[in-house]
């Protein structure tokens, strides 16, 4: 039910903290009670996700490995490049164009994964993606951010560096390990991990919500059409990607999602660590976004494989 209706809880828990102040009064916030501990909850995110990818995941990366790196090198090129560009277009300045950009240069989410199964795709191949995207996040990540908004701010990038590295592959690769050793974590992981992980990226942009309730009622419409432009630019430079790669209908189903569906639980955090609660704003607006448009084209290719079936 969690996974399923994914957009739904994250539209439900939101509204809870936007509203908490004038709905329960005195009652303490525990949206901004629990904000300085994102980091450490989007850590515990990975080692559940990494719990969850198969024993044989890494081999499987390796095995195909022109096809995912192929993939992966679409995401990280058009990405940021496209965010940079919408930015720019839009003459967003600022947390905007920070957040954006932050949003355009993350990598892939788990939900690409879930939605591809339901567009009947290669999820083996989309997990592969989300997998070598994560583990090079944290040389691709910070060197793209560090590319674009040098003109404007001074960043970090091995601060950044160390940043991804705890909190996004060292807890993969350790939860991997587990898996890989231990029969009754595996078990548990399998029980437990995706709702672990889903829970605590709907906290996590519950308290980016919570944190910018005055700025939400005051979003201007150039960030919005921005964010909205980053996102169907993406599931087409994914589409394009596959194509030229003469990928095969499923795997190129995987890669349009992949793309399209940016990691923007990540992407909340480090621009909250880095750059300010403000900034965070575009990428929690971004996966309500492309949750929903992520959903419709999974269903709409699961409805056509469906038509296509019965015509055969």
């Amino acid at each position: 039910m969690l996974q399923r209706f994914l957009l739904l809880w994250l539209i439900l828990l939101s509204l809870l903290a936007f509203g908490w102040p004038a709905w329960f009064g005195e009652i303490p916030d525990p949206f901004r009670a629990t904000a300085a501990g994102l980091n450490v909850l989007f850590a515990v995110t990975m080692l559940a996700i990494g719990s969850l990818l198969p024993a044989d995941e890494i081999r499987q990366v390796a095995r195909r490995w022109p096809t995912v790196l192929g993939g992966t090198t679409v995401q990280y090129l058009a990405m940021p490049l496209l965010a940079y560009a919408l930015a720019r277009l839009f003459q967003l300045e600022g947390a905007a164009l920070i957040g954006v950009l932050v949003a355009g240069c993350v990598p892939g989410a788990m939900a690409s994964n879930v939605l591809t199964l339901i567009a009947r795709g290669n999820v083996s191949y989309s997990v592969s993606l989300t997998a070598l995207a994560t583990l090079v996040s944290p040389l691709v990540v910070p060197a793209a951010l560090w590319l674009f908004l040098r003109r404007w701010i001074q960043l970090d990038v091995l601060q950044m560096m160390w940043q991804l590295s705890w909190m996004v592959v060292i807890p993969v690769l350790a939860g991997h390990l587990l898996r890989r050793t231990f029969a009754g974590w595996a078990q548990l992981s399998q029980r437990f991990g995706a709702t672990i992980a889903n829970l605590s990226v709907l906290w996590i942009i519950a308290v980016v919500v919570a944190q910018n309730r005055d700025r939400l009622t005051q979003v201007d419409s150039s960030l919005l059409l921005a964010l909205l432009a980053l996102n169907v630019l993406g599931f087409l430079a994914g589409f394009l990607g596959g194509w030229a790669m003469r990928l095969p209908p499923p795997m190129r189903r995987a890669l349009v999602l992949e793309v399209g569906m940016q990691n923007a639980g990540l992407g909340t955090v480090l621009a909250t660590h880095f750059f300010g609660p403000e900034t965070a704003l575009a990428p929690a607006i971004y996966t309500f976004g492309c949750m929903f448009s992520g959903t419709l084209l999974a269903r709409f290719w699961s409805w056509k494989s469906s038509v296509d079936l019965r015509c055969d």
